[in-house]
């Protein structure tokens, strides 16, 4: 048997049996300071140019080295802002040529840090000239380092929740709030949640793992932990600092009580919409935290350190874990400008005088030019396995949604999700995000990728995970609690949770197949917190709900005569007052029309809920739905009778002649028929029935969810 035959045969029993337990696991860890020793020096994290002249705390590569007697990987995790993919790979090279680890089993990522020396180029900032080639060299010599001490090891796996220290920063401005963007378009339909005022929630949802890969001595002694979490950055830190990441790493070596030879690191997970301050506890606008408490980034590492030693000390280690690891490139296209925006970038450029861009306006323009002249780039994509544990990787600043896609669907519960790693090809919102406009798509490198960068990226990863697990993913399947048993148990003609990742089909629960389709070209936002966890999901996880803003989802539903129920349970955004109809949560009519036979349910501007049969009779309810709290509400149609019912209670009553034709199957969730006054705010456990429901019933329903 040739050496060539031999090496495939091994490495496919490797991949059929990934688990076996006579790998021999050796770990080494290392960190090295490469902070920068000529100054000043650039620094990245601003939209224009900015410089240090000193360091206020180091700027570190923190390694692994990991082997089992097959396979060798390093890991690092560098305090920078971002790093070039070229860049990388000079690094890649460099620790090949001295330690023989195979460049595509080098990952490297960047904390995210934005007080850090820049090497790359963004926005107004350069790269660098001589600190990025100093930074190659220190990342070759972490890696070499941390092979050095290479020692058997045992390894194991905690994951704790951490929400109160990370929040979504990215909320949807209210349709008459719509701000203008960096080229002077209105497109800005989401901000910071600062004003209550302005927006109508967050637009996507948040992740608060903190997972933790623990390393250790065969005698118990901590060698290093991988963390990893998604929280954007800290802010309010002097340059040049290693942020809150660095802090957290000293924190743990401390707790721990472990010699110098331990390394802590903090990798960055997906943070993209993320940051640490919560705008759904209190109104920052009207009622801000005094400076020296919210800017206390010693506070925060230290509180953050505790929650990570929290997890640690219930990891179960285990020695003789093998490992794998896999490499993708692909090749996207930037989102390049037309003609015109081409002439106007062009037109401002020709007017900056300095060596930098001074304005945002500067900025974005050459920032079209850059783009306009590369057209496409390579990005690099890894997955990896430590025995039972997976990590992933994508170089963008990626959203939370797309890493608890993959967290969900991953062939193995243990995985971590590393952003910013392998290059720095800026923000990558899920598509139907592009719609909704601000920062994180204004095109840039700091956001280039064209707008399905994120599902192929994801899809690419998840193969990846496949690869090296030599297991499918798993399907996207959340548990049926008793909430949900109750309403199919009412045998629904049709059942949408509203729980997909994305558009544009809405599932539908009941079996009939009638699903949905979200006009997700309009804004639609997805994997929100719904209601009723327990009740609707249980087992801990979390129900969740789809966010309109601006669009709808429809269905047809053959089987409704003149006697039917619409239940749902709501959950609106705008503010009181913000307009006369806060938004219409449902219609049954033909699209675009408003005709005589057609059935709307809508809340008014002060919570109550309006019933509009066709375009002339209405009538108004006399409870008042809380903005941002969920409530049940239920449309029953009996003949020419139209009860309405909120949290299983009465609430108005309309005589109204039916009589639909025939051909009236189409239904709109979020959204009136002709598209006016669209729902503003979440939707979730949409149930319709042909028939009837008893108010007893009704009741049922209710009851059931609380």
């Amino acid at each position: 048997m040739n050496v060539l035959r031999f090496l495939i045969i091994v490495t496919a029993i490797r991949l059929v049996l990934p688990f076996q337990s006579n790998a021999e696991l050796r770990v080494g860890a290392a960190v090295v300071d490469a902070s920068p020793v000529e100054f000043p020096v650039f620094v990245n994290g601003g939209i224009t140019s900015r410089s240090a002249m000193k360091v206020n705390d180091p700027i570190n590569c923190r390694a692994l080295a990991l082997a089992d007697g097959y396979t060798q990987i390093a890991i690092v995790v560098v305090d920078s802002c971002m790093m070039p993919r070229p860049v990388l790979d000079q690094a890649k090279l460099l620790a090949f040529k001295r330690t023989g680890i195979k460049t595509n089993h080098i990952l490297v990522s960047a904390t995210h840090t934005h007080t850090a020396p820049a090497s790359m180029g963004c926005l107004g900032t350069s790269a660098d000239p001589r600190y990025t080639p100093y930074l190659i060299q220190k990342i070759a010599e972490s890696i070499a380092t941390a092979q050095k001490k290479l020692q058997p090891a045992k390894a194991g796996w905690s994951t704790r929740n951490a929400a109160e220290f990370t929040a979504l920063r990215r909320w949807v401005r209210r349709p008459d709030r719509i701000a203008d963007d960096a080229f002077g378009n209105p497109t800005g339909r989401t901000n910071l949640g600062l004003n209550w005022d302005d927006v109508t929630g967050e637009s996507g949802p948040e992740d608060p793992d903190l997972n933790l890969i623990s390393f250790q001595s065969l005698d118990g002694k901590p060698l290093a932990i991988l963390a990893n979490f998604s929280m954007h950055y800290f802010a309010g830190v002097r340059p040049l600092s290693a942020d809150y990441f660095g802090r957290f790493c000293n924190n743990l070596k401390a707790k721990l009580g472990a010699d110098d030879a331990f390394v802590g690191i903090m990798s960055q997970g997906c943070s993209g919409d993320i940051w640490r301050r919560d705008y759904s506890a209190r109104n920052w606008a009207k009622n801000p935290l005094p400076k020296e408490e919210e800017f206390n980034v010693d506070s925060y590492a230290d509180q953050l350190a505790d929650r990570a030693l929290e997890g640690y000390r219930k990891i179960k280690h285990r020695p003789n874990l093998n490992l794998a690891m896999a490499e993708t490139r692909m090749v996207l296209d930037y989102r390049t400008p037309n003609r015109q925006l081409r002439e106007w970038a062009t037109n401002v450029v020709n007017t900056i005088e300095t060596e930098f861009p001074r304005t945002r306006e500067q900025v974005y323009a050459r920032e079209q030019i850059i783009l306009h002249e590369r057209q496409k780039t390579e990005i690099c994509l890894q997955g990896l396995r430590i025995g039972d544990m997976v990590i992933t990787t994508m170089p963008t600043e990626t959203y939370a949604l797309t890493g608890l896609k993959l967290k969900t669907i991953s062939p193995l519960k243990n995985t971590m999700v590393i952003e910013l790693a392998n290059g720095g090809d800026g923000y990558i919102p899920p598509p139907e995000q592009h719609v909704l406009g601000g920062y994180t798509t204004w095109a840039a490198r700091s956001a280039g990728l064209e707008v399905q960068a994120e599902p192929k990226i994801v899809e690419a990863c998840l193969q990846l995970l496949e690869k090296v697990a030599a297991k499918p993913r798993k399907p996207h399947r959340p548990t049926t609690g008793p909430a949900a048993k109750a309403i199919l148990a009412a045998k629904p003609s049709a059942y949408w949770r509203l729980d997909e990742f994305s558009g544009p089909r809405a599932m539908d629960a009941s079996g009939n197949n009638r699903d949905g389709q979200y006009e997700d070209d309009l804004g639609v936002v997805f994997y929100l917190e719904g209601a009723k966890s327990a009740q609707f999901n249980g087992m801990g996880e979390v129900n969740r709900a789809a966010h309109f803003c601006g669009g709808r989802m429809r269905a047809r539903v053959s089987d409704l005569g003149n006697d039917y129920t619409v239940s749902m349970w709501i959950w609106n955004g705008m503010p009181d007052g913000a307009r006369n109809i806060a938004g219409w949560i449902f219609s049954r009519e033909r699209d675009h029309a408003l005709g005589p036979a057609g059935d709307h349910l809508g809340l008014n501007g002060a919570g109550n809920l309006v019933v509009l049969r066709g375009g002339g009779e209405s009538k108004t309810g006399s409870a008042t739905i809380r903005r941002w709290i969920w409530t049940h509400v239920a449309f029953v149609r009996r003949g020419d009778g139209i009860e309405v019912f909120i949290n299983g209670k009465s609430d108005l009553r309309l005589n109204a002649r039916a009589g639909f034709p025939e051909s009236f199957h189409s239904l709109f969730i979020g959204g009136r028929s002709d598209r006016v006054d669209t729902w503003e705010g979440r939707l979730d456990e949409v149930a319709v029935f042909n028939r009837a429901l008893s108010g007893q019933e009704i009741q049922g329903l209710a009851a059931r969810a609380d």
